[in-house]
């Protein structure tokens, strides 16, 4: 009796890892699945209670918030560092070229300071050159006010 109680305890754990197993085969081998990544960036924004993540079209840090997509693109430069807000609307990723766009840089000594940056039609985005060169880490908080309502992303760049 022993022995067969045993028995079904080894076969039915057996069972249970082969079941496993096939059921994470599955997963992997399904081409609509997708291992979940941590968010490049994210910030709740104030028109949307919903951030998510998505997909950078310019190679930079993206931020969905609500209908629009915000993506910085840092570029050191010379006289400091080039910051690119690419500011779009819709899954067709539409620019946006009418909004009032922000950026709330905090100096790595705990300062911040306030840039405005200016739509550029030719590249359909919008730019300002940071002047700082001190080494360290750089939080932005980028707010875009499109015709009264506001949309904010957070990143950070390096120096």
């Amino acid at each position: 009796m022993k022995s067969l109680k045993s028995n079904l305890i080894v076969l039915g754990s057996v069972g249970l890892l082969f079941l496993g197993a096939c059921s994470k085969g599955d997963q992997a081998s399904d081409p609509n699945t997708t291992a979940a990544s941590p968010p490049v960036a994210s910030q709740p924004a104030s028109s949307s209670p919903a951030t998510a993540p998505a997909t950078a079209t310019q190679g930079g840090q993206v931020v969905k918030s609500g209908a629009y997509y915000l993506e910085f693109v840092p570029e050191k430069e010379a006289t400091g560092t080039h910051l690119d807000v690419f500011l779009q609307k819709g899954e067709k990723k539409e620019a946006v070229p009418n909004a009032k766009v922000t950026a709330q840089v905090q100096l790595p000594n705990g300062k911040q300071q306030t840039l405005a940056l200016k739509y550029d039609a030719e590249g359909k985005h919008y730019a300002v050159v940071f002047p700082g060169k001190d080494a360290g880490s750089y939080p932005v908080k980028v707010t875009a006010d499109i015709n009264g309502e506001k949309v904010d992303g957070r990143f950070t760049f390096n120096q």
